[in-house]
């Protein structure tokens, strides 16, 4: 079904309002989802929204839940979730932690008590709009395997980055440790459909094509060893400043089974002119302009914006299952 992402957005947020969330969760949720789809990301998209409303139904997240935040020292701030959506408590870091960036040219945020954090170009992206330069870390329920290892331990822990271009978009990096996000296993298996071979193993180590043995069993590391290496540090980074569950503790997203999976997400803001007295965007204008020059390279996170700038002109097409299982929540 075509929709706009007016009409989207206004679906998606009525049925988190029907099952008991409170309104402006349901309204940072549902913004987030129609944005994660807008820009080509529907493993981050709608098809979350059944899995969301059955763990607020069962209590695994509180709809009601106010993000809390405090600041620790100077240039560190702190927010729990409180066992509520991930989205909210992002709103909060983005609207707050750039004054203290501004202050001390530097600041942290840690995030605690967490759920999933979505696409995280959406979020370092508003830094960048904001003239500044983020980094965030965030860890996810266990997926993948230590180098060497065969038991899940490590998630597929994504890093995102964002720094302001002058007269241009962002530079935005979005990646996960995994060879591909988890979210598109899920949307295979939720399809039916095979994935290539080397995105993930069975439950015995095995390469497989199957979306559900994946699901059952590991993700392959980006880099392999290199790949473990970097999920490792992203874990320490997020849950471990955060003081949220490892990955390994945590339980799992696509489900409404067990407690609070209690995440972790880290923000670091940075003024790129603190330490060079200005001027840091035009020189990466500078940079820009020389990538481009090169046949067939494609500026970071201009696809995602290009897609969501279509979007928002044209709207989305709504699978037919994934309408029907998002109706079905009313």
């Amino acid at each position: 079904m075509h929709m706009t992402l007016t009409e989207a957005g206004m679906l998606v947020r009525g049925i988190f309002e029907d099952n008991g969330v409170r309104p402006s969760t349901s309204f940072s949720v549902a913004h987030a989802l129609v944005q994660a789809e807008a820009a080509g990301q529907s493993g981050h998209g709608l098809r979350r929204v059944p899995a969301y409303v059955k763990q607020v139904r069962t209590g695994k997240v509180d709809g009601q839940a106010e993000p809390i935040l405090s600041r620790p020292r100077p240039a560190v701030m702190s927010i729990d979730a409180a066992h509520g959506f991930a989205y909210p408590a992002l709103d909060l870091a983005v609207a707050e932690l750039p004054a203290i960036v501004r202050e001390q040219g530097i600041a942290f945020a840690a995030i605690g008590r967490s759920h999933h954090a979505g696409v995280m170009a959406l979020t370092v992206e508003r830094f960048a709009e904001q003239g500044l330069i983020a980094m965030m870390f965030a860890n996810a329920p266990a997926a993948m395997a230590p180098w060497g290892g065969k038991n899940p331990l490590f998630g597929t822990n994504p890093i995102a980055f964002a720094v302001p271009v002058a007269n241009a978009d962002p530079l935005v990096i979005d990646l996960a440790l995994s060879k591909v996000a988890r979210g598109k296993v899920m949307e295979a298996h939720q399809k039916g459909t095979s994935i290539p071979d080397d995105w993930a193993f069975d439950i015995d180590g095995n390469p497989t094509t199957d979306a559900a043995a994946a699901l059952k069993g590991t993700m392959a590391p980006s880099g392999g060893a290199k790949g473990a290496a970097l999920a490792l540090m992203v874990e320490i980074l997020s849950a471990g400043l955060a003081g949220a569950n490892f990955s390994y503790e945590a339980s799992s997203l696509f489900n409404e089974n067990g407690p609070p999976p209690e995440l972790g997400h880290s923000i670091i803001a940075i003024d790129p002119d603190a330490a060079n007295g200005g001027g840091t965007a035009m020189r990466m204008a500078t940079l820009a302009e020389e990538m481009a020059r090169q046949d067939g390279v494609r500026l970071p996170g201009r696809r995602g914006k290009g897609l969501r700038a279509e979007a928002l002109s044209n709207g989305i097409e709504i699978e037919d299952d994934v309408l029907k299982a998002i109706e079905a929540l009313r």
